[in-house]
């Protein structure tokens, strides 16, 4: 049985620390340690986030060439069009939750 899209959009914006992670991301790029510090989840929840919405295009994962090795995640343009879906949100809680 295959899920509607918006069945599956909606399962990810539901997980623990979906929303955070894009609320840090809509601020710009951030690495590893940056978004835990932010969005205070433990590192397993924020690493299965980040690898669940790189998988539904949400999130791109770039490495740098450096030493010591970095690597920053930032929204892909899909991912920053659900803003003005997360404010709406977020102002809808905010009167009715």
């Amino acid at each position: 049985m295959t899920s509607e899209p918006i069945e599956t959009a909606l399962a990810l914006l539901g997980r623990q620390g979906t929303y955070r992670v894009l609320r840090a991301l809509l601020d710009g790029p951030m690495r590893f340690g940056e978004l835990q510090g932010v969005t205070r989840l433990l590192p397993r929840t924020l690493s299965l986030r980040l690898k669940e919405m790189d998988a539904m295009g949400w999130v791109v994962r770039e490495q740098f060439a450096e030493v010591p090795p970095r690597v920053e995640y930032r929204l892909t343009p899909a991912a920053v069009a659900l803003e003005p879906l997360l404010r709406a949100v977020e102002a809808w809680a905010e009167e009715h939750a």
